[in-house]
């Protein structure tokens, strides 16, 4: 009977040490970089000079190499997610050519080797008339409207205290902290992030249910090269 009881007892702990690490690893969906053909690019109007972005091996598998010299622009994942059901990204990721130029709290300063951007998709139909106007206005030249919001997870070369800056460019993107500093480069990183709790932090309210990822190499205004390296990106809970 004390056997018995013993062997339901184990075996009971066992499913549930299964289940919950069961959903810890729940994937919606994985980009391991075998081709480019789930990315576009995206290029902006008053900057000449793009980073180039292409596969290349390591170690017997396919990582992205995102290189900048003096030159932005970003790759844009066409797969949209809804951030309440799957709030965890994670990807790993290596930095081998850092500045220390420039504040990020400034334009001048505002570039980085590597971003991984989470952007949250704007609704019209739940935007105030003001934001209408903005958002309409922004899609009658682009052809498509902007991020409601954004995060941006970056490496800097920078040691600065803050998890969270305000972007200099607008108030509806921030900048998260995950790498500082030079002591890291030319290793591989793992990160992993909540963006759920994260949003809630960085702008103090909910954010709108649909985003997307997109990571971008920029040093367009330091007018320096940067080198960094993406192995996957994965989102899930």
């Amino acid at each position: 009977m004390i056997v018995r009881s013993v062997l339901a007892l184990l075996i009971l702990t066992l499913f549930t040490q299964t289940a919950v690490l069961g959903a810890e690893q729940t994937i919606l969906f994985r980009e391991n970089f075998d081709s480019l053909s789930q990315w576009e690019p995206l290029t902006f109007p008053k900057i000449k000079d793009h980073s180039t972005y292409t596969l290349v091996k390591e170690g017997g598998k396919s990582v992205l190499k995102a290189e900048s010299r003096a030159s932005a622009s970003a790759l844009v994942y066409r797969r949209t997610f809804n951030v309440h059901d799957n709030a965890r990204i994670r990807w790993r990721w290596k930095v081998t050519q850092l500045s220390d130029r420039g504040n990020p709290k400034e334009k001048t300063g505002d570039d980085y080797p590597i971003r991984v951007y989470v952007m949250f998709q704007y609704d019209p139909d739940k935007a105030t008339l003001g934001d209408r106007l903005i958002y309409g206005a922004s899609k009658a030249i682009y052809g498509k409207y902007p991020p409601h919001s954004t995060l941006n997870y970056v490496w800097t070369g920078h040691n600065l205290p803050e998890r969270f800056i305000i972007s200099p460019y607008t108030d509806k993107a921030r900048i998260v902290i995950l790498e500082r500093g030079k002591q890291r480069v030319g290793q591989w990183v793992e990160e992993s992030v909540n963006v759920l709790d994260d949003y809630r932090k960085a702008f103090g309210k909910d954010p709108p249910p649909l985003a997307g990822i997109a990571v971008m190499s920029d040093t367009d205004n330091t007018g320096e090269i940067a080198v960094a390296y993406l192995d996957y990106i994965e989102v899930g809970r």
